[in-house]
């Protein structure tokens, strides 16, 4: 297994585990492969929760250009739910995952296809 492998890897265990979801493998590796070379940086790969400005960069660079989401307030509520889910004490939030999640929040695996 590659790198990218064991990260999808890590991810799954943390949809199961952390966030009590079962992941559609197929959807993960998709979302994963779309984060790019973010994945492998210590910093890039993660989602600083606790920061307005990075929730905001999730908003605008995921939702509203990758998934074609109209702005709106739902917008922010659900990345705040993403990161309930994931847990406020985590301290690692991996970009991919929180991504996985917010892309199944709002039926758009097919952006994946």
């Amino acid at each position: 297994m590659g790198k990218r492998d064991d990260l999808i890897a890590k991810y799954a265990d943390d949809l199961k585990n952390k966030c009590g979801l079962t992941p559609d493998m197929d959807l993960l590796t998709k979302v994963t492969i779309g984060c790019g070379p973010a994945i492998y940086d210590a910093d890039a790969s993660t989602v600083a929760a606790s920061q307005e400005h990075e929730l905001e960069t999730v908003k605008q660079n995921y939702l509203m250009k990758k998934l074609g989401l109209a702005d709106g307030p739902e917008l922010m509520e659900s990345i705040n739910k993403a990161m309930d889910t994931y847990g406020q004490s985590e301290r690692n939030k991996y970009r991919a995952v929180v991504y996985y999640m917010l892309c199944k929040h709002f039926g758009k695996e097919s952006v994946y296809g």
